[in-house]
């Protein structure tokens, strides 16, 4: 059989299983309406939680910077492609979440691929919930450690995994907010039995900044923990930032360490010297503008009031990410195209992306969505999910 001829093999096989992926092509924006393959839609797929992606601050520091360094870096980091911008912004995050140092990485995939090859070994051990994103658990797989998964949301299990290790490098890794059931990591708990075994806890961060915490500083906030209680942070800044990249937050000593060795950082060209004063901007607004974190908690409550009232098949999440489960794949893409119909753009998720029979509409909610839009969902989602009869 040809490489050709077995990908097509592949591709007949995830069409009856009905997982196959098309991409939808977006052509204008404006807050949550788009205009995506011809069609108009509000947008309750984006996980620009806060707005910051549209916002006219983050734009304008963009277009500044754009006019001054140009459009690429033009070298890695550690060649020529190291701007003032990447140094302000890495201060000015260090500074903001009360760690020594950050590092500021063209993705949080390549952040975690980063850290965890660079300070894990084949004599380390890496202790990680199985609904960690993908990156997480591929990073402990290149670093050549002994992966240890536990059950979902499982500290009995997560503490057994640890105390069952037999390594003097031992990493305790979780998200901290599961992306796609929307529920927040137990990040007390995992701190505590950190410290019980002398393991390194780090957290991403991806679903939480912007979202958690008294003035949407994240899980860690949320938690009541400080830097020294998490001493590896990563903020992916696709999200409630509104831009790309990551940043890696640490002591200064773990900082060097990955600028020098990790291989994702090493040999990469650096990220735009716009888009990180582009997040400058969104981190200053975070700071400063907390109108946006309560809009988006206020557009939270409201969803969550709506779909229990109107019996939806949701999982108990207080985040922006709210899944309404539809359980097998043909159910979840039927439901998801009734949308389109209706004019919402809701993704449906299916495996691999989530366990064999939990497919599911990813529902996320931001800041710049109104009331009525989100009265105007719930009530099509009422109406193509039924009596009951149609769910999983």
């Amino acid at each position: 059989m040809t490489l050709i001829e077995r990908l097509r093999q592949r591709a007949a096989q995830r069409d009856a299983a009905h997982t196959r992926r098309h991409r939808r092509v977006q052509s204008q924006r404006s807050g949550m309406l788009t205009a995506c393959d011809g069609k108009n839609l509000v947008n309750f797929s984006s996980n620009d939680y806060l707005g910051f992606a549209q916002h006219p601050e983050v734009i304008a520091a963009f277009r500044k910077s754009a006019e001054r360094d140009g459009v690429g870096s033009a070298g890695s980091a550690l060649v020529t492609g190291h701007f003032a911008a990447h140094r302000e912004l890495e201060l000015q995050a260090a500074a903001l979440f009360g760690y020594e140092a950050a590092l500021f990485t063209g993705s949080g995939y390549l952040a975690n691929i980063g850290i965890l090859q660079s300070l894990l070994d084949d004599a380390s051990v890496c202790v990680q919930d199985k609904y960690n994103h993908a990156c997480l658990l591929d990073g402990a797989r290149f670093s050549g450690a002994a992966l240890k998964r536990y059950p979902h949301a499982d500290m009995v299990q997560a503490e057994a995994r640890c105390a069952e290790a037999n390594t003097d490098t031992l990493m305790l890794v979780s998200d901290g907010v599961f992306s796609m059931d929307g529920d927040a990591a137990d990040l007390p708990a995992l701190h505590a039995i950190a410290q019980r075994h002398r393991a390194t806890l780090m957290i991403d961060d991806a679903h939480g900044v912007g979202v958690l915490g008294a003035t949407g500083r994240g899980s860690v906030q949320a938690a009541g923990l400080h830097a020294a209680d998490v001493p590896i942070l990563v903020l992916p800044a696709g999200k409630a930032l509104g831009g790309q990249g990551a940043l890696i937050l640490a002591q200064r000593d773990i900082i060097q360490h990955l600028l020098e060795t990790a291989r994702p950082y090493l040999f990469s060209t650096a990220p735009a010297p716009a888009m990180a004063a582009a997040l400058s901007a969104s981190l200053r607004l975070l700071e400063s503008q907390t109108q946006h974190h309560a809009a988006l908690l206020g557009n939270i409550h409201h969803f969550r009031r709506r779909a229990e009232a109107a019996g939806l098949p949701m999982l108990d999440s207080h985040t922006a990410i709210q899944p309404l489960m539809a359980g097998d794949n043909e159910r979840a893409l039927r439901w998801s195209e009734q949308l389109i119909d209706a004019g919402f753009w809701v993704s449906a998720i299916r495996p691999p992306t989530v366990p064999q029979g939990k497919s599911r509409l990813r529902i996320t909610l931001t800041a710049l969505h109104t009331e009525k839009q989100i009265d105007a969902l719930v009530t099509a989602l009422a109406e193509i999910t039924g009596d009951g009869s149609d769910r999983g």
